[in-house]
């Protein structure tokens, strides 16, 4: 059937917009994707790289979703061992961040913060190393509330104001009133089981921090020394930390689209997520 009058011109105009509009995101998601291209082929370049691995179509699936889905959240999943690095290169991508001085740009959710409360078990025992022999364990996903983390990114995802929970790492209680966190463009979480099975599905990026076993054991004695392990405790909890990485996190690498180095300076990471940042800032978008 032939299209007369008004339907006519209606119908052109609206296949013209899109023609063109199409074609103009073609154009800009082709830019980022050259931007972020040659980043990451100067950060190959270093000793020590950022990125020691990318997958096939991570460059360009950010690109469409920067360029097509401007009002729409980024959620962004970081896991990696015990001491990996993983709070680290959070830390430091938020410094990046925070140079837009823009509000509603980042919201950081993090695994730690939703730890059961355990404080019942730990008095009953009467010391973490009592507690430990009794075949108690941190480092297994049963120990965290995952089921309410991820309630609490699907929220924030569809932009709900949620209230994270806060733990104390000393005494194994938790809290409900922890801190407000409210939607954002982009949501890092991190921890231990953010791409385990059950909540990895909802994350747009899902990040691998890899560092050396040396070295986490190095940097998790320090950390356990902080929150008052010592001695046999501290021993008996880094090899259930081993052993339950091997089972739970480790897997999680096969599936990562980005592999992050764990040993990278500070300096480094700031260096290179403010590249990015500023490179799609200075993208006409």
């Amino acid at each position: 059937m032939l299209l007369q009058g008004k339907d006519m011109i209606r119908d052109y105009e609206l296949t013209n917009y899109d023609f063109y509009s199409n074609r103009r995101d073609m154009e800009i998601v082709s830019t980022i994707v050259e931007a972020l291209n040659k980043i990451l082929e100067e950060d190959k370049k270093q000793d020590q790289p950022l990125f020691l691995k990318i997958s096939d179509n991570l460059v360009m699936n950010i690109a469409r979703k920067v360029v097509q889905d401007k009002k729409k959240t980024f959620l962004i999943g970081i896991t990696g061992e015990s001491a990996s690095g993983k709070t680290v290169f959070v830390d430091n991508t938020i410094k990046a961040c925070v140079k837009d001085k823009k509000d509603g740009i980042y919201t950081v959710i993090r695994c730690d913060d939703y730890y059961k409360d355990t404080s019942k078990e730990l008095k009953e025992a009467g010391s973490y190393e009592e507690l430990f022999k009794t075949g108690f364990s941190f480092d297994t996903p049963d120990a965290i509330n995952l089921s309410l983390m991820q309630q609490h990114l699907v929220a924030l995802k569809e932009g709900m104001t949620i209230k994270s929970p806060r733990y104390d790492f000393v005494t194994c209680e938790s809290f409900p009133d922890g801190e407000e966190k409210t939607p954002a463009r982009v949501i890092l979480t991190e921890g231990l089981y953010v791409l385990n099975e059950g909540i990895r599905d909802i994350m747009d990026v899902k990040v691998y921090v890899f560092t050396p076993l040396e070295v986490i054991k190095e940097r998790w004695y320090r950390r356990a020394k902080q929150r008052g392990k010592e001695g046999a405790a501290a021993d008996l909890q880094f090899a259930d930390v081993n052993r339950t990485a091997q089972e739970f996190i480790r897997p999680t690498y096969q599936i990562a689209d980005a592999i992050i180095n764990g040993l990278v300076s500070q300096e480094y990471i700031q260096e290179i997520t403010d590249k990015i940042f500023k490179a799609l800032r200075d993208i006409e978008y």
